[in-house]
């Protein structure tokens, strides 16, 4: 890498950091970045699972008497998050850069879609919402969403949200909480798997993922003065932009 490349980076950093901070789509700025760099689209997705981790994992430090409460809930829930991870992650290692070069346009127009529809389709699964969710949907559903934030995992954040909406957890708290802890068991057996396999790329990660802590503090501070709804729309934007280039 040149030097460039490293504020290049560093920059993508900062603004996923921010995004995610403040509204989330951080995923639309780093991954791009990643590929003008050099780094192959396997690799790059990879990169940036690792590079989003950390903010995942240390949200639930915040989060204990949320996490205590809702214990019976995460502990039957596990498993279909540690095995559609699991099986999403190897999806990706088997996958090859000409196909999944071939899939990005795609990947990049359904997180924008998602992301775009998060808060209506949340709205819209209160409202159809009606008794108790069978085990094997509640299951088939957290095992899918698993599955796409192994392979992919921009927008997962939404499919997490949605998901627990439909199963009856309508306490925003509690929702952010259980969703920060299915998002830290996925990215977590995601990185895992990636490290053994060899498909991170350092040098990069260690540049994107030096920019996001940084982003991730000025966007908590930033959070108070940015509207939410105005930087939603600048990230659709940039999704939609991304995906047309890459089509």
């Amino acid at each position: 890498m040149d030097l460039l490349d490293i504020v290049l980076l560093v920059a993508a950093g900062i603004v996923g950091g921010a995004c995610n901070a403040i509204a989330g789509g951080g995923t639309f700025f780093t991954f791009p970045a990643l590929l003008a760099v050099g780094v192959p689209p396997v690799t790059a997705n990879a990169t940036c699972a690792i590079s989003i981790w950390p903010g995942h994992a240390a949200s639930l430090l915040g989060y204990r008497k949320e996490l205590r409460r809702q214990a019976g809930r995460l502990t039957s829930s596990a498993p279909a998050f540690v095995l559609g991870a699991t099986v999403g992650a190897g999806l990706l290692a088997v996958t090859g850069n000409g196909l999944f070069r071939q899939l990005i346009p795609w990947l990049l127009l359904t997180a924008t879609l998602l992301f775009a529809a998060g808060p209506r389709l949340r709205a819209w699964m209160i409202a159809r919402r009606s008794g108790e969710v069978p085990r094997w949907a509640a299951f088939a559903c957290d095992f899918a969403v698993a599955v796409y934030g192994g392979y992919f995992g921009a927008a997962l954040g939404i499919l997490l949200m949605a998901v627990l909406t439909l199963v009856g957890l309508d306490d925003v708290n509690e929702a952010n909480a259980v969703k920060n802890a299915f998002a830290t068991i996925v990215s977590s057996l995601a990185v895992a798997t990636f490290v053994v396999v060899g498909m991170i790329a350092w040098g990069p990660g260690a540049a994107v993922l030096a920019g996001a802590i940084a982003g991730g503090y000025l966007g908590a501070r930033l959070a108070r003065w940015v509207s939410p709804s105005v930087l939603r729309g600048a990230v659709i934007a940039v999704g939609l932009a991304l995906t047309v280039m890459y089509l």
